[in-house]
């Protein structure tokens, strides 16, 4: 079986059980949020092993999937995590450098790149769930989508799924079609001017379409004057910076993938590198731009 054929077969097998798991919401989308954080971070561990560092996997990977759990208990309100968790697990993570470390472990290195980690994998993920249940959501609407009811909140995170795609997309075409002048040829050299250019149009292409024909008619969610354009920009600036953040990172370690977990696409933070950013650049651009607009 061909490359390709690995990568169309299982992008048409997982396409549709994330956006099924993405209307369920709950609990199934909290899972798949911390299965996809503990993968990740395994990957992330692996490239900083990579880097030199000796990060606490046995400690990092389990505390990154507890993230998204986390969000969720506080979603149906069974457990309110307090801002000192977070000062609390970091004190964890240094205590266990310590013992498990000592002097000649690096237990600086070790602890940094823990608690790194944990939050650019199950912290910035989470913010998926948080998106889903965004302010402007009311859980109990349900939107009739082709004869099934659909939630306001899973059309809300397909959004800047969607445009995380399109930007991918776009850059790839344009960038191969009219692609010369290299955009950071030290970090990715097959990114280019152009096709960050190609990936910033179709995001605000596909961004408006989806907004006008979609998400405002049906959930009555809408941009302020200007914010779509603003919204669908800095998201496709966002998955561009966070593709080359990943590159990065795998070039310091002499990776070219992350893993090769995924037939045909690498590793989990191969495909789920652009989301890490996009996700909660997209929550607090939501706060800022997002208007409840009933119909008159």
């Amino acid at each position: 079986m061909s490359e390709l054929t690995r990568r169309v077969l299982f992008g048409v097998i997982a396409a549709p059980l994330g956006v099924l798991v993405i209307f369920a919401g709950g609990a199934a989308l909290a899972a798949l949020l911390a299965i996809i954080s503990a993968l990740a971070a395994w990957e992330f561990f692996r490239i900083a092993r990579g880097s030199g560092l000796t990060p606490l996997e046995d400690v990092g990977i389990p505390l990154a999937a507890v993230v998204p759990l986390f969000v969720h208990a506080r979603y149906l309100r069974l457990y309110e995590p307090p801002l000192s968790a977070m000062a609390l697990a970091v004190l964890v993570v240094l205590a266990i450098a310590l013992f498990a470390r000592g002097v000649n472990g690096r237990p600086l290195g070790a602890a940094s790149s823990t608690v790194l980690g944990v939050l650019y994998t199950g912290g910035m993920l989470s913010f998926g769930y948080a998106i889903r249940y965004h302010q402007y959501v009311i859980e109990s609407v349900r939107v009739p989508l082709g004869g099934v009811a659909v939630s306001a909140g899973g059309l809300l995170l397909l959004l800047p799924i969607l445009l995380t795609w399109a930007s991918d997309i776009g850059a790839y075409f344009v960038g191969r079609a009219f692609g010369k002048r290299k955009l950071m040829p030290s970090v990715s050299p097959g990114k280019t001017v152009a096709g960050a250019v190609g990936g910033l149009g179709a995001t605000i292409i596909i961004g408006w379409l989806y907004a006008r024909f979609l998400l405002t008619p049906t959930t009555q969610l809408a941009f302020v004057r200007g914010g779509l354009i603003a919204f669908a920009a800095l998201v496709s600036v966002a998955a561009q910076i966070g593709d080359l953040v990943e590159s990065l990172l795998k070039r310091e370690a002499g990776m070219k993938d992350s893993s090769h977990i995924i037939p045909g696409h690498g590793g989990v933070l191969d495909r789920f590198d652009s989301l890490l950013f996009v996700l909660p650049v997209s929550y607090v651009l939501f706060n800022a731009l997002l208007v409840w607009a009933p119909p008159r």
